[in-house]
């Protein structure tokens, strides 16, 4: 694949973004695995790796009684395994077809839970009430080309004393080569503005392409992305990078408990995924 680097408004690339997630809903319905949902214990991946992280911060060590807005929650996987470890979940996604599967879903496993269907970027217009929690993760904010605005939207949901959580793919693993036979730097680390033009049909589970192929990202470095948050009045409280992935950034990778990282050998010289935890004062 390839990327071109394109000057675009953000709500054109958001409107092409949007369709091609819509066409992606019935493929990763097949591909998430959504049965194991029918046990009551079942959690994602995704949130039984983020709880002890989320957890060791909040007053009680506890989601239980607390309210959480999950943005970007596509089909409501994680939304639905957050609510089963105790939150009351609101999710938010753009897609209506994300949020009719997320519906079904946590109908179909007895979880009560609230969704609403906006732009992230306008979040806090649309969804009622603040929150205790705040939460997004995984492969969320390169689709956005405007994250001073993504940060003051997350503070605004927040109660004073909240917390922000977030884990996403690092913006040094989406600057390489995915498809190159070693660790080759490939894409930009730093971000001038323009969004990089994708088309690709294909998803990152299971098989299936889609209608809308073109797809539009924004490259976020580690600086930028701190700098926002503390910008909107959070606080930093913790940081850290990880080795591992929950999904094949490359054809490379080898499965690991939990997901995918590259070869052993190379496993120590690039981080996968980064996560930060910060509060509201």
């Amino acid at each position: 694949m390839n990327a071109d680097n394109v000057e675009i408004d953000g709500a054109t690339a958001r409107q092409a973004n949007r369709e091609n997630w819509e066409d992606r809903v019935p493929l990763h319905e097949e591909a998430y695995g959504l049965d194991a949902y029918d046990d009551p214990a079942h959690l994602s991946d995704v949130v039984r790796h983020d709880l002890p992280v989320l957890t060791s911060f909040l007053p009680d060590g506890s989601l239980t009684g607390l309210d959480l807005c999950h943005l970007q929650c596509h089909i409501g996987t994680d939304t639905v395994s957050l609510a089963r470890a105790g939150a009351n979940v609101t999710g938010v996604d753009f897609s209506p077809a994300a949020l009719a599967a997320a519906a079904r879903l946590a109908a179909t496993a007895g979880v009560p839970a609230t969704w609403v269907e906006t732009d992230v970027l306008h979040a806090r217009a649309a969804v009622t009430g603040d929150f205790d929690i705040v939460y997004t993760s995984i492969g969320t904010i390169t689709w956005l080309d405007d994250l001073e605005r993504w940060a003051t939207q997350i503070a605004s949901l927040l109660r004073p004393g909240g917390t922000f959580f977030i884990r996403d793919g690092h913006p040094l693993l989406y600057a390489l080569d995915e498809e190159a036979e070693n660790l080759t730097l490939r894409y930009p680390y730093f971000g001038d503005g323009r969004a990089q033009r994708w088309d690709d049909a294909s998803t990152y589970v299971g098989g299936g392409t889609v209608a809308h192929a073109r797809t539009y990202e924004w490259p976020h470095p580690l600086s930028e992305i701190f700098s926002v948050l503390i910008r909107a009045g959070l606080q930093i409280l913790h940081f850290d990078e990880e080795r591992m992935l929950p999904w094949r950034f490359s054809p490379r990778m080898v499965e690991v408990p939990g997901g995918w990282a590259w070869p052993e050998a190379e496993r120590n010289l690039v981080p996968c995924t980064y996560t930060i935890v910060a509060r509201r004062p």
